[in-house]
C-alpha cells in the first residue's frame, strides 16, 4: 500500500514537471509560474497588472499549494500581495481552487487555473477572499507592489520566518527573494532608482504629497535664500517690538547727551 502511495505522488508530481516545462516554453500574457525546488506541489506565480485596468504595472504574487492527487483534486489558491482585490495570503474561494473540488475538471492544467485567476481579478465578481477598493486604492498599491514584495511590507529589518502557504508581511520579503531571486534583484534596483525608501515604501525625494507646513515666498538662487530665510525672522520679530526698542542705542545716546548737559548747567549755577 506505502509503494502504491508513493507511485501515486511520483504521477502526479511527474504531471506538474510537464506541466512547468510547458508553462516555461509558452507562458501566458502576463503570467509566470514555478514549483518551489524543495517542494513540486508547491507553486509560485506572479500576475504582471494588465494595460487598461487598476493594476496596470503592478506586480502580484501568489501560490498555488496542490494537493497530492492532482489533477484530480484542485490546489489552494492565495495571492500575497497587497492588490485591493483579494484579501492578501487567504484562501481564494474559486471554482477553480479546493474550496470546489467537485466541480474541478482534472483537464485544467496550471495555466488554465492562473488564467482563470487573473479573468477574476479583472472582473467585478465577489467571494470569499474578495475584497472591494476604489480604482484609485488598487493603483496606488500596484504602484507599491514590487517594494512590498521584497521588502515583506517594509519588514526586512526584522524578519520572522513565513508560514507554510501563509506569507505576510513580517517575513523581510525572505520568501519572494527565495523564490524569485532574479525578480527581486530588480525590485531593489527599481527601490533604489525611484528613491524608494525600504521601511514605508514611501518616496525619499517627497514627491508622495504636499510639504507639512507653508512655504516662505522667498525668491532667488539658493545661495541668497539662507540669509533671506534669517532677514524674514528679524523683520517678524521686530514687527512686535516697540520704536524704543527698535532704537536702544540711540535712545541711550539721547539720555546721556541730556545728563552731561544738566550736570554741566548745575555746575554753572553752583559757581555763579
Amino acid at each position: 500500500m506505502i509503494g502504491k502511495g508513493r507511485e501515486a505522488v511520483s504521477l502526479h508530481a511527474s504531471s506538474l514537471t510537464r506541466e512547468y516545462k510547458t508553462i516555461s516554453e509558452n507562458p501566458p500574457p502576463y503570467i509566470t509560474a514555478h514549483p518551489s525546488e524543495s517542494n513540486i506541489l508547491e507553486w509560485h506565480y506572479i500576475i504582471t497588472g494588465p494595460e487598461d485596468t487598476p493594476y496596470h504595472g503592478g506586480q502580484y504574487w501568489g501560490t498555488l499549494m496542490f494537493p497530492p492527487n492532482y489533477p484530480f483534486a484542485p490546489p489552494a489558491i492565495r495571492m500575497h500581495t497587497p492588490s485591493g482585490r483579494f484579501q492578501p495570503s487567504t484562501r481564494l474561494c474559486l471554482s477553480i481552487s479546493d474550496f470546489h473540488p467537485k466541480s474541478f475538471n482534472p483537464a485544467w492544467e496550471v495555466s488554465t487555473i492562473l488564467i482563470g485567476l487573473l479573468s477574476f481579478m479583472t472582473s467585478d465578481e465577489m467571494t470569499t477572499g474578495s475584497v472591494s477598493t476604489t480604482p484609485a486604492e488598487r493603483k496606488s498599491m500596484a504602484s507599491r507592489s514590487r517594494w512590498w514584495n521584497s521588502t515583506g511590507g517594509g519588514s526586512q529589518a526584522k524578519a520572522n520566518p513565513a508560514q507554510k502557504g501563509n506569507v505576510k508581511a513580517g517575513d523581510g520579503g525572505a520568501k519572494f527573494r527565495a523564490e524569485w531571486p532574479e525578480v527581486d534583484v530588480e525590485n531593489w534596483e527599481s527601490i533604489k532608482k525611484n528613491k524608494i525608501d525600504p521601511a514605508t515604501g514611501n518616496r525619499l525625494d517627497g514627491e508622495n504629497g504636499s510639504s507639512c507646513g507653508p512655504q516662505l515666498g522667498i525668491a532667488g538662487s539658493s545661495g541668497n535664500q539662507a540669509q533671506a530665510v534669517v532677514d524674514a525672522v528679524v523683520q517678524q520679530r521686530d514687527a512686535g517690538r516697540g520704536w524704543i526698542y527698535r532704537n536702544k542705542l540711540l535712545v541711550a545716546g539721547a539720555v546721556i547727551f541730556i545728563y552731561v548737559l544738566i550736570a554741566r548747567l548745575v555746575h554753572g549755577d553752583g559757581l555763579a
